[in-house]
């Protein structure tokens, strides 16, 4: 059959019900898919054909089974399933039967990989060993038996089960597509029934432990991790007897089937939990109440516990935890002591040192970015009674232009930045490794009272550079208003750090802390809170986006911003160099009674919406810089994750390449022994044609 703008394809009649209607609806339906095949895909689709075919008979190319196993399968395994268990695909491709697998067949096999039900339409075509578009009970009997070794339990072909789909072994239904779906998601739930009923000699209704190992190996082994394979037979120690029941088996291979729905509760459920931790009670109440009807029952919640808690199911468990459940590729962490790579004190240091770097880049940033913002409004108090320089933000900004021109919004920007960058790389480094050392490695988790002890050690360590550097643009700020109106000649800031000494650099020192310390506790918090609460960051691998990051730092600095604001205009007090007529403060405390008492309770607020419009954007800009460079620029020495660190998330593969081990895990579903035994079939030789 020709399909416009795509090449000549040889293409069996496609499997159908058997209504030939509906013969024909397939039919129609892969020729619109076909001819649909956008341009770039089909090149694409080119580009992987030829750069895997090596057999070239009369000049044209062709797939081998090896070659055609690289094009479709992962580069690297997603799963259980091994490479080679890929080739039984093959026999869908070679739909001409000549062992080759020409361009023309690979487009007809990566255009059913784009149906939405690729898994069972390659399923069924390889069942549908004549292409007849039906499948009958003889042939599906000499697949299924074809993949079966000399040690696997048997199946009984003449059971009602299969009559019930096919008839008795003589009669003349077959199934179509859509019945054969039905009877394949069924299957596995016979062949538990028949695999327990051949162990069960005796009918006593049990089974011993390595009998119900070799019943899920044969039906579900490729979904599990070795380290729960290894522990199957533990099992038994549910219940008393140290044997296995049928209803084990069931709950069981209902847990496996329902990984994808077990995995999300687990999520959610450690993620809102406080401790980052579920019990069985929890992981049972969470699916309740998320769900209209009852998921799990208790022994199915009991053998979720009983492997992820490694025979502990009492206990409280973080996500973690259930990797080697959830995880099929999973491997325990390695034993030895000594293969536990942790930071030395100099890669440490090193590590550090690297954070303090971008911390001081991103601290420049920000300051540059709000820094015309940071007007003296809270310097601005009565020159004498009843006089003041500025009335209002807008009043400053007018009289500062006319006055200094635009330079005159970043006077002072100099020692601002000098300061700035060792003033911010401290502050984020602190917080950064404190958290660090107290967060819970299993749980991502860290306590609430660390969170403030880390942000509070942070706000104080960076009054080290914050007071000096902030001393002297308070005074910078005020003699350039000052100079103009009283015709003085501004002083620079090398006159005021030798005017002030060393001493003098830290004088109001005391509010200073008073303020940042109060301020990092409430804001690295509250930053942590809105990334991972409101913007759901790490939620199922989710990263922020720019404006998401920028929105939960911005929205943090508020609180901290006017909340301190007292402590600010008491420091700023300290800081200014007081003209005739202006009250002395004489400490901390004498500056908070004599502002209160001359000036009232709103002064100590005064230039609270200024702070916050300085201090929201600054921290917001800055915690964007550095998350940025963070992620532009990572630490060249860090350890990559291990083979053995479960990431419980599958590789981006290309779309057809996961529809095609989806394909595959319907066969196995059928039997684990499918594509092992490959090679045992007969594969044509390549036609000189």
């Amino acid at each position: 059959m020709v399909f416009p703008g795509l090449p000549t394809v040889r293409c069996e009649e496609p499997p159908s019900s058997s209504n030939p209607s509906l013969a024909t609806s397939a039919l129609d339906t892969v020729r619109t898919t076909v001819a649909a095949v956008p341009e770039t895909e089909l090149k694409r689709w080119r580009r992987t054909f030829d750069s895997h075919a090596k057999v070239d008979v009369n000049g044209e190319k062709f797939l081998d089974p090896e070659s055609f196993v690289n094009s479709i399968a992962p580069t690297e395994d997603a799963s259980k399933i091994s490479r080679s268990q890929f080739s039984i695909l093959f026999r869908v491709a070679d739909a001409n039967k000549r062992g080759l697998v020409s361009w023309e067949d690979f487009v007809v096999f990566e255009t059913g990989l784009k149906r939405p039900d690729a898994d069972y339409w390659m399923a069924f075509q390889y069942f549908d060993s004549d292409n007849s578009g039906f499948i009958s009970y003889d042939e599906f009997k000499n697949v299924f038996s074809a993949q079966l070794g000399p040690d696997a339990i048997p199946f009984d072909f003449n059971c009602d089960w299969i009559k019930l789909y096919l008839g008795r072994k003589n009669g003349a239904h077959v199934l179509g597509y859509n019945e054969f779906t039905q009877m394949m998601k069924g299957l596995q739930g016979e062949r538990l029934r028949q695999a327990f009923s051949f162990h069960d000699k005796d009918g006593d209704g049990f089974i011993r432990p390595e009998q119900f190992k070799q019943i899920i190996l044969e039906t579900a082994g490729h979904k599990l991790s070795e380290a729960v394979i290894e522990r199957l037979p533990t099992l038994c120690t549910l219940t008393p007897g140290q044997r296995i029941t049928y209803s084990e088996v069931i709950a069981f291979h209902n847990v496996v089937r329902e990984m994808d729905m077990i995995e999300r509760i687990i999520r959610e459920a450690t993620r809102k939990s406080k401790d980052g931790r579920i019990d069985q009670s929890d992981f049972l109440n969470y699916a309740a109440a998320n769900a209209r009807y009852s998921l799990f029952t208790p022994m199915e919640a009991a053998i979720v516990f009983h492997f992820a808690g490694r025979g502990n199911a009492g206990s409280r468990l973080a996500l973690p935890d259930f990797a080697q459940l959830l995880d099929a590729r999973w491997q325990p962490p390695v034993a030895s002591d000594d293969s536990v790579k942790k930071e030395s004190f100099l890669q440490s240091v090193a590590h550090s040192s690297y954070n303090f770097m971008l911390g001081g880049l991103a601290g420049a940033f920000g300051a540059t970015i709000v820094y015309p913002i940071d007007m003296g409004m809270q310097n601005q108090r009565s020159t004498v009674v009843g006089q003041i320089l500025y009335k209002n933000s807008i009043d400053c900004a007018q009289k500062i232009f006319r006055n200094e021109g635009f330079l005159g919004f970043y006077r002072g920007l100099g020692p601002q930045l000098v300061g700035v960058a060792p003033e911010k790389a401290i502050k984020l480094t602190v917080n950064d490794l404190i958290r660090g050392k107290a967060t819970d490695p299993e749980t991502g988790r860290i306590k609430l009272q660390w969170e403030l002890v880390a942000g509070g050690a942070a706000g104080g360590c960076q009054v080290v550079f914050t007071n000096p550097l902030e001393i002297v643009k308070i005074r910078l700020q005020m003699q350039g208003e000052a100079a103009k109106l009283e015709g003085a000649v501004a002083k620079g800031a090398g006159h005021i750090i030798r005017q002030l000494g060393l001493f003098g650099l830290y004088k109001g020192a005391s509010a200073c802390l008073l303020r940042d310390i109060p301020f990092s506790a409430i804001y690295f918090p509250a930053y942590s809170h809105l990334k991972k609460d409101v913007f759901n960051e790490g939620y199922n691998g989710k990263q922020l986006t720019f404006y998401e990051t920028l929105l939960a730092a911005g929205i943090a600095g508020m609180p901290a911003a006017y909340f301190t604001t007292p402590a600010d205009v008491v420091k700023t007090r300290l800081q200014t160099e007081a003209r005739k007529g202006q009250t002395h403060y004489h400490g901390l405390r004498d500056a908070f009674v004599k502002i209160h008492r001359e000036e009232g309770i709103r002064a100590l607020f005064k230039g609270g919406p200024a702070r916050v419009l300085r201090s929201s954007p600054q921290f917001g800009f800055t915690l964007l810089a550095y998350e940025e460079l963070k992620k532009a620029l990572p630490y060249p020495f860090a350890e990559k994750p291990t083979s053995a660190e479960s990431t419980l998330t599958s590789r981006p593969d290309d779309i057809s390449r996961i529809r095609a081990r989806n394909a595959l895990k319907i066969l196995l579903d059928v039997h684990g022994d499918f594509g092992r035994r490959a090679a045992a079939l007969k594969v044509d030789k390549p036609s000189k044609a």
